[in-house]
Parts: C-alpha cells; sequence; structure tokens
C-alpha cells in the first residue's frame, strides 16, 4: 500500500484510500505505522460500514479510529446516523473522488465483499455510487460501495486470511459471478493472502 500512496503523492499531491471493515485493516494499518507513509497526504473514505450508532462498538469507525490514532490521516466516515439513509448515500457517493486510489477489499466465507451480500439487491445496484442494503446482515443493515465505484478506483487490493476463506476464495480467482466478490471487474487487483486461505 505504501508503494501505491507515494505514487498517487507524487503525481497528484493526495492519496485517496476506502477501507472495508473486519480484522484485516487492523494488521495493515499497524504494518503501515512502522513504514514511511504520508498519512498527512491520505484521505480515507469508508467502503461500508453497518447502520448503528455513533461510538458502537459494532461501527467499522470505531475500529478504523483506534488504529489511526495519533495518524494525522483524514477520515471522512458514512453518515450512517442520518435520518435520511438513502439520501445520505448519495450524499457520500458524491462526497467521493471520481476516481479512487485504491479500495481495500476482504473477502467473507459467504462469498461476500464490501458490504455486497448475497441475494441482496445492492450487489446489482449499478445507478449509485454508494448504497444501502436491503436485509440485516449479522444484526444490521449496511451502507456501501457499490461495484461500479469499486472497479473504477486505480487499483483495487485484496487482503484475505483464514482456511475459512479457502472456498470463497477459490471462486474469486475464477471470477465466478454466483459469490458478489467473483463480480468485481477492476483492471488491476492485488491478491495479498495467507497460506491458510489458498489452501
Amino acid at each position: 500500500m505504501a508503494v501505491f500512496a507515494a505514487e498517487a503523492v507524487d503525481r497528484k499531491g493526495m492519496f485517496t484510500l476506502a477501507v472495508s471493515g473486519g480484522r484485516t485493516p487492523w494488521r495493515m494499518f499497524e504494518n503501515l505505522r512502522e513504514q514511511a507513509f504520508p498519512w498527512r497526504n491520505t484521505v480515507i473514505f469508508q467502503v461500508d460500514e453497518r447502520i448503528a450508532p455513533d461510538g458502537d462498538e459494532a461501527r467499522n469507525l470505531s475500529d478504523l479510529q483506534l488504529c489511526l490514532s495519533g495518524m494525522p490521516a483524514t477520515i471522512i466516515p458514512m453518515p450512517v446516523t442520518q435520518l435520511d439513509l438513502p439520501q445520505a448515500a448519495r450524499d457520500y457517493g458524491l462526497a467521493l473522488p471520481d476516481t479512487l486510489d485504491l479500495v481495500h477489499l476482504g473477502l467473507g466465507d459467504d462469498g461476500h465483499t464490501a458490504s455486497l451480500i448475497p441475494g441482496d439487491p445492492v450487489v446489482d445496484c449499478v445507478d449509485e455510487r454508494v448504497a444501502l442494503t436491503s436485509y440485516s446482515y449479522q444484526g444490521h443493515r449496511r451502507m456501501t460501495m457499490t461495484l461500479p465505484t469499486i472497479d473504477a478506483a486505480n487499483n483495487v487490493m485484496w487482503v484475505i486470511t483464514g482456511a475459512q476463506k479457502a472456498a470463497a476464495l477459490k471462486k474469486l480467482l475464477a471470477a465466478d459471478p454466483s459469490i458478489p466478490a467473483g463480480r468485481v471487474k477492476s483492471d488491476q487487483m492485488l491478491l495479498v493472502a495467507d497460506i491458510a486461505a489458498l489452501a
């Protein structure tokens, strides 16, 4: 990621990053804290977020702020506490740069990525950059970047760990459209996976 950031800052003075939820970003940011990284020139957006109050432990934002404590990056949270959530999602989509420098994605053992959940109509949304899930997933509805927004990024980086992801990872590598992750069509994708996930 440091390479992507340095290239973007050299080119235009800023690095725009979108980060998914889950545990993998924690390790990623812990690593980056030990490297020369242009934090002051980095703007971080959320790939997805649970509809929950500020400070709720279920929020991806809570973990993101903890990971980046003391780092001078700018974080732009998804506005999931607003009353008009469809409008909030549209507004967040408008606030995104036309093209993100890098989108970080994880992979669920059910093949979801971002909050593009199997069977949810949001997977097929093509007319909004950011949208809401129709159904609750693991206790919460979500706000999520849509496939066209992810596909438009300059780079997509998958970070996948754990043996429970192995079956879904095989489908991802085969670009299997039966899972949401298999429908990501970015021209520039980097996969980082541990041995367990690749088994």
